[in-house]
């Protein structure tokens, strides 16, 4: 059996909103209580609704926040604790692509210099052997090596995309968090990232942790995807029984809200209503339980745990698991 290379337990990150002098400290609850692994060449998809927790989690992992309590296990190492000296020789092998590359490109650098960075930073090989990776790079992505010479600014949203896949691949990672890799793209240029994603995984045998709020997107990249929701994993299954038997009622409302070809089948679709609760006052019992259209009065008293519910599937829902348990 493969041992995962990623073993998340019982992560929380609480962000503190310190008021006046009197005033007692709130916390945003970005990250609740969430664990799950990734084994290498495997793809786990994280979604959800904007404000959920996905990104906030993804940072935690890589330490780029520090997590307020529970433990990050990478290749059965306890990370959690690590200070940002620690992780410097990590950081070959854990990258992240951001949503936005202009925003995460330096516009005044040229790419090459960009790309050439990180084997500065650590070290690695004489100024022409890393130009020559560079140039390597950006012919692995799908890019010109002349691209080396021109500026972030110069290329379009895919290209810069590319880009930043180029620099987090550079060090040739064992696992990498994608952070809405592909939302900002146009929806023809998302498909082919997604391929060069999957090309790359498959020839690096990269863990890829997928952070998206389009199921329908997820579906096609991702081995498992996990469903968060305020903050908490509301449902957790390999995609395939995802989509085949959606039992929390709020993935439901993400697959149902995967926009249709055929206009007959649009209005017998039970569409997510109302907005999602704050984060810094979540609601007792189960989150989803104002927004719910099964909802009853032990959904509002008692959260329920992650349980399975059956094989390789789990729930968090009182009436999925009476329906388990039937």
């Amino acid at each position: 059996m493969t041992k995962a290379i990623l073993e998340v337990i019982n992560l929380k990150q609480y962000y503190p909103l310190r008021g006046g002098l009197f005033s007692k400290t709130k916390y945003v609850y970005a990250v609740d209580d969430v664990s799950f692994s990734v084994k290498a060449g495997e793809t786990l998809g994280l979604v959800g609704e904007s404000g959920c927790g996905k990104s906030s989690l993804g940072r935690s992992l890589l330490k780029l926040l520090e997590p307020t309590s529970g433990q990050i296990i990478y290749n059965g190492q306890d990370i959690t604790h690590f200070t940002p000296k620690q992780m410097v020789s990590l950081r070959k092998e854990m990258q992240i692509i951001f949503q936005d590359p202009m925003e995460s490109l330096n516009s005044r650098h040229t790419v090459g210099s960009i790309l050439e960075e990180p084997f500065e930073i650590h070290k690695i090989g004489t100024k022409k052997e890393r130009q020559q990776k560079v140039r390597n790079l950006l012919i692995k992505v799908g890019l010109s090596a002349s691209a080396a010479e021109r500026y972030p600014h110069e290329f379009s949203g895919g290209q810069r995309q590319r880009i930043g896949i180029a620099r987090a691949i550079a060090l040739n990672p064992k696992l990498i968090i994608c952070d809405e890799a592909v939302s900002a793209l146009d929806v023809s240029v998302q498909s082919q990232i997604i391929n060069l994603l999957i090309e790359l995984q498959k020839t690096m045998n990269l863990a890829l942790i997928f952070i998206a709020h389009d199921l329908s997107v997820v579906r096609h990249i991702s081995d498992n995807i996990a469903v968060m929701y305020l903050g908490k994993v509301v449902e957790m299954s390999d995609t395939q029984s995802l989509f085949a038997n959606p039992q929390h009622p709020y993935t439901r409302a993400l697959i149902a809200a995967i926009p249709l070809p055929d206009p007959r089948l649009r209005g017998k679709r039970k569409l997510l209503k109302g907005d999602v609760p704050s984060p810094m006052s979540p609601p007792d019992g189960c989150h989803f339980a104002s927004r719910c259209y099964l909802s009853t009065l032990k959904c509002t008293v008692s959260y329920p745990d992650l349980k399975m519910s059956s094989a390789n599937h789990s729930v968090a829902c009182h009436l999925a698991m009476e329906e388990a348990s039937t």
